[in-house]
């Protein structure tokens, strides 16, 4: 027996044939199985002997032996899938071929008469297997513990760059003067740093005597109030950072306009006196009781406020506190407060800031010490390409100012940066995004009409467009270091290749010494362009230099989020402005998910896609077979781009998108260097986007046949292409007025001059644009800059002309192909004109139920008195402009679909666990996700115009004005909507 028992158990029992026995079921449930069972063991054995009987009808007993149990300890350090094995092999032990009716207790004969009950080794393993489940438990709680520590970590980090950014600054340059002091010497500084210190001190201290001064005065002047609600440093350094925040965004060759320029900081000191009245009013009292006698004006009830704010304030309760504060809150300053008091700063401004050339340039004499900034009339258009000019006050930049600030630009202060943790739940119209920056759920652009639309809509009519925004703000970002680390290289040798700007500037031609007047024209003519190719390109340098900057910033985090927000027509936005997936080649060339996933088998095939289309080049229009076999034939140069991407063959520059081309062909070359490619794991964003989205859009509401398989909504073998349709057809308009004699067709010579420059890139931004209401003038600016581009038309007056020329024909080519979609768009401006005639906005749902209102007013001139001059402020008038409301109404109501339809599309990603980036048009996701993305952005679309939307649209206008007269329904055709789901290139 003992021998028997010290062997390993037999699956098939002795005698199984005579008995008939069969296997019986796994035992799956063990405590449910087992829990009526009583085992008895005889105590002389060697080891544990189990005897069984097979069923009732049977006399025969058969011993069964079971192997030790293991180590408890050892068993607590096995992870899960070993644990699990480890019991499977203990019920396979137990699978006997006899169905266990009954056990019962059967002596062997060298038994005792003693019995012992003791359980089998396998129970012990099964509550073993428990006590592990609870310690796994307990290592979960532990792991969120630690989770819950991390956050609470990157919030307080979250919150302190959000109120302390600008105290910080004001310790940095108070060291910085105590480090002058000491030394007698100017320290080694960034040159707008050098700057800002010099002018720092004098204008810290003309604010403080200016808020004394009107402390004292009898008639005190408007700003008064508010000049003194901070801190002259801090107040001193916001004055500095936003006025030269501006003069290097614009393009105005460094003036800025004082209505501008004076309400910006206006606006900049009421965002900061908030936080700061916020910080004050919430700090720990733990300073003596003394420090509350210095208050004699609060009262009993705010004494008690501000005890209960400290407390929870210990407590780390900041949502109560905000809660508590709520009734606390300051009333809205207003444009006409923050210009006096902008404009008041800016004169102290002028007054204390001066410059001087460096001491290697002054000649014999005295220094050149000249004010930084003046105050000045200048003569500009209202806007672009109108000859009426107008004299604007302005703020000028001293030229040695503006000298070297575009290399210095990363010492800005941005005090909206990436979130370090998931932005606030959207709630309301001002309850969301940041923790303490004032956050709006829509940019209103002061539209009055619009702010109180959203104020007063209810919560749960908007729950949908608050989940979607929750959901975008919900994806976690990091930094590409190696596409920065190849960013920063290009850029410190200069730039001028990878889409980035020349550092240099273009040489400004000398005046020429001849009186003769041609030569003098042309010079002022050459001489006028470099300095505004020179103004551009210094614009773009500052803006290159803010974005580098942030992603230097937040290269060394985990991860970081983008709180959205929506435009009046329902498109979502980034709320930080700067380095955002939004933006250029070099913004999303540098991000990258913070989630990693498995490139899986298709994962691998939609990154060699993705790949070529950011080639593009008319890679981009081949079947996915096509884009594949690019790529494969590319893959030594796709190779070399990775591993040596400055000082290679550089094959990822001759691409459209060279940074994000970067980007995949690293990942790509991950992937084919690891020998499992498809277990990689990607953090790649893979990119699908609509063709000629708005198109889509006008297709879907129309049903044109034509129309949508022009744009995809049509399966076909590979992608139809609109652009290069159009290019065809204007290329046969052209052709033929080429062939007519020029003196009897003046278009003959310049149809000679464009035939063979016409080509898909030539008309794509018109195209584009002509469903969201591009016009004449928009069409030949576009055109012109295409024009510029290919450098062919040197002669600037034939130029003009030519642009003229080809966007009257690329305008009657689209009207010929997209009749269905040019009757929508009339009916929608007929309709908006209707409404617009009785003076009142045009307003609308969007499907998910989001409020629109058309903004478009006839501006009123508001005329306020500053210290520095009379400024005309433009508020919104009662009247509506009745053209623009007509003209607007057909593209923003298309924006408002495409904006609800990437809603739709994120929210189904959420439910699905797959992450989701939207740009308007074009929705990103893993590689791997692509499939189901794709599968989703499709049922999504065909959802959407599965609803009655123009009669719902014409129900909701006859609703609202019942003895207003609109137009019929335009006629539509009979599209199957569901042939979308079977189109691979409807997004691709």
């Amino acid at each position: 027996m003992a021998s028997t028992a010290a062997s390993s158990f037999s699956p098939t029992p002795p005698h199984a044939q005579s008995q008939g026995w069969r296997r019986p079921p796994k035992l799956h449930n063990h405590h449910k199985s087992l829990k009526n069972l009583h085992f008895l063991f005889s105590s002389t054995s060697n080891s544990n002997t189990l005897f069984f009987k097979p069923s009732l009808s049977s006399s025969t007993h058969f011993p069964l032996s079971l192997k030790p149990t293991p180590d408890p300890v050892q068993f607590h350090q096995l992870n899960d899938s070993v644990q699990d094995n480890l019991v499977e092999n203990l019920e396979n032990s137990m699978k006997f071929q006899a169905p266990i009716t009954e056990f019962h207790l059967t002596r062997s004969p060298e038994s005792s008469p003693r019995i012992f009950i003791q359980d089998p080794p396998w129970i012990a393993s099964l509550f073993l297997k428990g006590m592990f489940k609870k310690a796994n438990k307990e290592l979960k709680l532990e792991s969120k513990e630690i989770d819950r520590r991390k956050y609470n970590l990157l919030r307080r980090r979250q919150i302190k760059a959000e109120t302390e950014a600008w105290e910080k600054m004001v310790d940095e340059y108070k060291d910085l003067e105590r480090v002058m002091r000491e030394k007698k010497l100017a320290p080694s500084l960034p040159y707008v740093k050098a700057l800002f210190l010099g002018w720092f001190e004098p204008l810290r201290e003309a604010i403080a005597k200016e808020q004394k001064a009107q402390q004292t005065k009898k008639h005190k002047a408007a700003f008064a109030p508010h000049i003194d609600l901070l801190p002259a440093d801090k107040m001193a350094l916001i004055v500095m950072h936003k006025l030269m925040g501006l003069v290097m965004m614009g393009n105005q060759d460094g003036c800025v306009q004082v209505v501008q320029a004076a309400v910006h900081i206006g606006m900049a000191i009421e965002q900061e006196v908030r936080i700061h009245s916020f910080l004050e009013k919430t700090k720990s009292l733990q300073r003596k009781k003394t420090a509350a006698a210095d208050e004699d004006g609060l009262s009993k009830e705010k004494e008690i406020l501000r005890k209960r704010v400290n407390g929870l304030i210990r407590r780390k309760r900041l949502v109560e506190v905000q809660k508590l504060l709520k009734k606390e809150d300051m009333k809205p300053w207003g444009r006409d407060t923050q210009a006096k008091l902008g404009s008041r700063l800016i004169e102290l401004l002028t007054e204390t800031a001066h410059v001087q050339p460096p001491l290697d340039q002054l000649a014999d004499g005295p220094p050149d010490v000249r004010p930084a900034f003046r105050h000045r009339l200048k003569a500009a258009a209202k806007s672009p390409g109108q000859k009426l000019v107008k004299n604007y006050g302005v703020i000028e930049c001293d030229p040695l100012v503006l000298t070297g600030l575009d290399k210095t630009a990363k010492h800005m202060l941005i005090p909206y940066v990436p979130m370090l943790v998931p932005p606030k739940r959207w709630k309301g119209y001002d309850k969301g995004g940041h923790l303490f920056l004032p956050s709006y759920v829509m940019r209103t652009h002061g539209s009055r009409k619009q702010v109180d639309t959203m104020r007063n809509i209810p919560g749960r009519q908007m729950q949908k467009v608050f989940e979607a925004l929750d959901m975008l703000g919900s994806t976690k970002w990091r930094i590409n270091k190696k596409v920065l680390n190849v960013v920063e290289s290009i850029w410190a040798r200069g730039g001028n290749i990878a889409g980035l700007v020349d550092r240099e500037d273009v040489p400004v031609p000398e005046k020429p010494p001849s009186e003769d007047l041609t030569e003098i024209q042309e010079w002022r003519w050459s001489a006028r362009k470099a300095k505004k190719l020179n103004q551009e390109r210094h614009s773009q340098r500052c803006d290159t230099e803010l974005k580098l900057s942030v992603a230097r910033r937040m290269k060394d985090e985990e991860g970081f989020y983008y709180p959205h927000n929506l435009d009046f027509r329902g498109r979502a936005y980034p709320m930080h402005p700067h380095l955002n997936h939004l933006s250029s080649d070099l913004c999303r060339g540098v991000l990258e998910f913070a989630e990693g996933r498995p490139l899986g088998k298709s994962g691998l095939r939609w990154l060699k896609i993705h790949l070529a289309n950011l080639y593009s080049g008319g890679v981009e229009k081949l079947s996915y077979d096509g884009r594949i076999a690019f790529v494969d034939n590319h893959i030594d140069d796709i190779f070399d781009s990775a591993t040596n991407p400055v000082n290679g063959n550089r094959w990822w520059l001759t691409a459209e998108d060279p940074l994000q081309c970067l980007a995949a062909c690293i990942n790509l070359s991950e992937a084919l260097n690891s020998p499992s490619p498809h277990t990689v794991i990607s953090h790649l964003p893979i990119h699908q986007d609509g063709s000629c989205n708005g198109l889509q859009h006008y297709a879907a509401l129309g049903r044109d046949t034509l129309e949508a398989a022009a744009v995809n909504l049509v399966a076909g073998e590979k992608p139809a292409d609109v652009y290069s349709e159009i290019a065809v057809r204007v290329h046969d308009i052209m052709k033929r007025d080429s062939d007519k004699d020029p003196t009897t067709s003046p278009n003959a010579l310049l149809a000679r001059v464009l035939v063979d420059q016409i080509d898909r890139k030539l008309v794509k931004q018109t195209v584009m644009t002509s469903v969201y209401g591009v016009t004449y003038v928009g069409a030949r600016e576009q055109i012109k800059r295409r024009l510029e581009e290919k450098g062919l038309i040197t002669d600037d007056r034939l130029l003009f002309t030519a642009a003229c020329y080809a966007a009257k024909v690329t305008l009657a080519a689209l009207g010929e192909i997209f009749q269905a979609a040019r009757g929508i768009m009339s009916w929608l401006g007929d309709c908006a004109k209707v409404i617009a005639s009785e003076n009142q906005p045009v307003r609308w749902t969007t499907p998910l139920g989001l409020p629109v209102v058309q903004p478009y007013c006839k501006s009123e001139r508001h005329l306020i008195r500053t210290s520095l001059q009379v400024l005309a402020l433009q508020r919104e008038s009662n009247l509506v402009d009745v053209r623009k409301q007509r003209t607007a109404f057909p593209p923003n109501f298309v924006h408002s679909l495409d904006g609800s339809h990437m809603m739709m599309t994120a929210l189904a990603c959420r439910d699905a666990g797959i992450r989701f980036a939207g740009v308007h048009d074009s929705f990103w996701t893993h590689a791997c996700d692509v499939d189901l993305m794709n599968q989703i952005l499709r049922e999504n679309f065909v959802e959407l115009y599965s609803k009655p939307i123009l009669e719902n649209l014409l129900k909701s206008f006859q609703a609202a004005y019942p003895e207003l007269s609109f137009p019929p329904l335009p006629e539509r055709g009979d599209f199957d909507l569901q042939e979308v789901l079977k189109s691979p290139y409807f997004f691709n």
